[in-house]
């Protein structure tokens, strides 16, 4: 079975040393939600996610010292915002100012979303997609499983301001060392991309949730 993801990714790095990869997911298998893989300057990683279904699939796909379940009604929430994103959690508040789209986002929105969608298609980018250090569009997760990441959009953040745990992380910076949730990192650059994730369990069809909606992070 094939799982499929689509939506938005945000990564990014802090001054504090703090690296961020938040996802808003339109359509998915467990509907439309936003997670928050958050790795600190020591290396710990931690998954905030909004439900314990979600939580148990993400911490065995990726990699984390802790999982944190954030349910109603507080829950993981990102939403749009004048030229960016607003992102929130009981322990978690993150402003997100984004750019034009630049001459690879705009040669990635050009790419037909169905093709772009299609596991050979990212295993066709990867090559390419390599010279950016950390970046991989398929490979290897937890559990066994495969994935396949098909991007069909890329937008700079341009600014940010993080406050975790009650703690400021300071001004932007790159996503540096690479996060290690899984097989790859975020771009160095910090960034929006549109993506489509394909998850394989043991092969087979593909699967997305019967309902869908249209989240608060939906551009």
């Amino acid at each position: 079975m094939r799982l499929r993801f689509d939506g938005w990714i945000a990564g990014l790095g802090t001054r504090s040393g703090v690296r961020l990869v938040v996802g808003c997911w339109v359509r998915s298998p467990f509907g439309a939600f936003g997670d928050v893989m958050i790795e600190r300057e020591d290396g710990e990683r931690l998954l905030l996610a909004p439900a314990r279904q979600i939580a148990d699939f993400v911490a065995a796909t990726y990699a984390f010292e802790e999982v944190r379940v954030v349910p109603v009604p507080v829950p993981v929430r990102v939403r749009a915002a004048a030229k960016g994103w607003v992102v929130t959690a009981p322990s978690l508040d993150l402003h997100l100012g984004i750019g034009a789209r630049g001459a690879l986002g705009w040669l990635l929105s050009a790419v037909p979303g169905p093709l772009a969608a299609r596991p050979g298609w990212s295993a066709l980018v990867d090559l390419p997609a390599r010279l950016m250090p950390g970046v991989r569009t398929r490979g290897r997760s937890g559990a066994g499983r495969r994935e396949w990441y098909g991007v069909r959009d890329l937008r700079p953040i341009v600014t940010a301001r993080a406050v975790l745990e009650g703690a400021e992380l300071g001004p932007l910076a790159p996503v540096e060392p690479p996060v290690r949730f899984g097989f790859g990192s975020v771009p160095r650059n910090p960034a929006v991309v549109r993506v489509t994730t394909t998850v394989g369990l043991d092969g087979g069809r593909s699967v997305w949730a019967s309902a869908f909606r249209r989240p608060p992070c939906d551009r």
